[in-house]
């Protein structure tokens, strides 16, 4: 998708974001690390195996993760299931990936199962690399409902409601694209 982007001349390849909801959160962290054209990443209530710290234990666990959806981690997976301090790495490593590009992670309110404070912290963790590049989040206490923290590329804020991508949600990340890259019209 990538490559045919850059070749579209109506597309600013160089201001690609990548959205994702739940899965599909875990699924954008996972491509921005990856891939470096990716400008922007969103990862929206992705939980266990997306933002949020699996050492924790908190909400889904690693092995709750593994037993309902199996299909979605590699078998050695498993063996850390009930054993989450052997992990020999944690999500906030997977963010600092991202560095020093744009990183947006989002909770819900009453979406414990996706570890709300964990996906917070992990973005905590994750910022000493984006203070290499002068982009560092700096946060004492995790923000109230509605109260988005943005510092330049790294935000974060939580939506009220459950497990669900919001117009509230959409209305944020606009507004963050909007920061990094200026208003643009749409024709």
């Amino acid at each position: 998708m990538l490559d045919y982007l850059k070749t579209d001349p109506a597309i600013d390849g160089a201001k690609v974001a990548v959205v994702g909801h739940s899965r599909g959160g875990k699924t954008a962290l996972w491509a921005a690390a990856q891939d470096e054209r990716i400008a922007m990443a969103v990862s929206n209530c992705s939980g266990r195996g997306g933002a949020s710290l699996s050492r924790r234990r908190m909400g889904e666990t690693v092995k709750a993760i593994n037993k309902g959806f199996p299909y979605w981690f590699c078998g050695n997976f498993h063996k850390f299931d009930d054993r989450e301090d052997d992990l020999p790495v944690d999500q906030h490593q997977l963010m600092a990936l991202i560095a020093p590009r744009a990183l947006y992670v989002a909770s819900a309110e009453t979406d414990f199962w996706a570890d709300q404070r964990g996906e917070f912290l992990s973005l905590v963790y994750a910022s000493p690399v984006f203070g290499l590049y002068g982009y560092g989040l700096k946060a004492d206490e995790m923000p109230g409902v509605e109260s988005p923290l943005v510092h330049e590329r790294i935000a974060y804020h939580m939506h009220r409601g459950g497990h669900n991508l919001t117009p509230y949600d959409w209305g944020r990340y606009m507004d963050f694209a909007d920061g990094l890259w200026g208003k643009r019209a749409i024709p």
